[in-house]
């Protein structure tokens, strides 16, 4: 964690020494969003993440690296559309400039702002820069915890219709003469043999409808997609996968374990009872992990009865003290998927299909883990 924070300490002292005192002399007195702006936008550098278009009419360099960092502080100031991000870089000069625009004449149409957009989703460009973002930050450093977690996502959009699946037969002892039916292969276990790619691609994307359990016992039902976040100490998110609704959380796990393990090096794996399944216990214990995951009764009274009481809970878990400490760590999820959703635009989803819906979530995700980041050091 030294290491960390002394590489952080030069960007800070970059950014203290050299960026704010040319820019107080070249702009109006800022405000603390446009300083957080501005030590977010130094910190991620997304201009260099953009595909090249010189000699593409139409789409200067300079101009797609301005409305990618429009967008950024659309995150920033939790705008809720493309419009109102428009009206306010005409009013606000400061944030038009540091955006990249001079004159409000310069700015480009709502039209440009959402073809460039959809040029972004399509390259993937807040992912690459995030993922840089983590390398850059947390690749030499051991972390501690890392918690896996999911949140609802709703959209405004028409759920995909699912395909008519044929009844199962009536279970039962099979008749004389009669093969038993092999039994189907689950989708955790087939991850066992996938490579990254493989696995991503076996998971739904569509939007459909999605049902899940609160903290409450209380069930929610909503139309949309479902957000699937790798969360390490600091509430930072090192990795994130948007499916279907109505994937399970489990299903992800595997996937999303691959891709943290290819950014960070952590010890322990924090989930609750939706992960509890061997296949994951197992792959934890591959990456050599220490997987934490807490019990899911599954029919088993006794122990559904024990669970209800949360100080014989962890002793029916068998979960030595340390480890019932450790489990603690996992509100670091909850913290970001609240954050996510109140402060970097989660909520507010006005597009439609899984590319574009899964790089505005991902805009807000490298916004928070950069000001995380930022926090540990400022």
């Amino acid at each position: 964690m030294s290491q960390l924070t002394s590489t952080l300490s030069q960007y800070w002292t970059a950014i203290q020494g050299t960026l704010f005192p040319w820019l107080q002399e070249e702009l109006d007195p800022f405000t603390k969003k446009q300083q957080q702006l501005i030590e977010i936008l130094e910190l991620v550098r997304i201009e260099e993440f953009i595909p090249n278009y010189f000699g593409c009419e139409g789409r200067p360099q300079k101009a797609r690296s301005a409305i990618a960092r429009a967008f950024i502080a659309k995150m920033i100031y939790n705008i809720d559309t493309t419009t109102f991000l428009i009206e306010r870089l005409k009013t606000d000069k400061n944030l038009r400039r540091i955006c990249g625009w001079e004159r409000v004449t310069q700015l480009p149409s709502e039209a440009t702002f959402s073809r460039a957009f959809a040029e972004f989703a399509e390259a993937g460009l807040p992912k690459h820069t995030h993922d840089a973002l983590i390398r850059k930050t947390l690749s030499d450093v051991v972390i501690l915890h890392k918690s896996t977690d999911s949140t609802a996502i709703e959209a405004r959009e028409k759920p995909q219709s699912k395909i008519e699946q044929k009844a199962s037969k009536k279970k039962g002892r099979p008749k004389k003469g009669e093969k038993r039916p092999k039994r189907e292969v689950t989708r955790i276990e087939q991850q066992s043999t996938m490579t990254l790619a493989e696995m991503l691609a076996n998971l739904p994307i569509e939007c459909d409808r999605g049902a899940k359990r609160d903290s409450k016992g209380n069930v929610m039902y909503w139309t949309g997609y479902k957000l699937h976040i790798d969360t390490v100490d600091g509430d930072i998110p090192v990795s994130t996968i948007v499916t279907s609704a109505s994937v399970h959380d489990s299903q992800a796990a595997i996937p999303l374990a691959a891709l943290s393990a290819r950014k960070i090096t952590n010890c322990y794996d924090l989930m609750d009872s939706a992960y509890d399944v061997p296949d994951i216990f197992k792959y934890s214990y591959a990456l050599k992990h220490k997987p934490i995951i807490d019990q899911n009764p599954r029919g088993n009274k006794d122990l559904s009865k024990a669970l209800e009481d949360e100080s014989l809970a962890r002793k029916t878990l068998g979960w030595n003290p340390a480890e019932q400490i450790r489990y603690n760590a996992r509100s670091a999820a909850e913290r970001v998927n609240a954050r996510l959703k109140d402060e970097f635009g989660a909520r507010k989803i006005r597009v439609r299909g899984h590319s574009k819906v899964a790089c505005h979530l991902m805009f807000g995700v490298l916004v928070l883990a950069a000001d995380q980041i930022m926090k540990l050091v400022t």
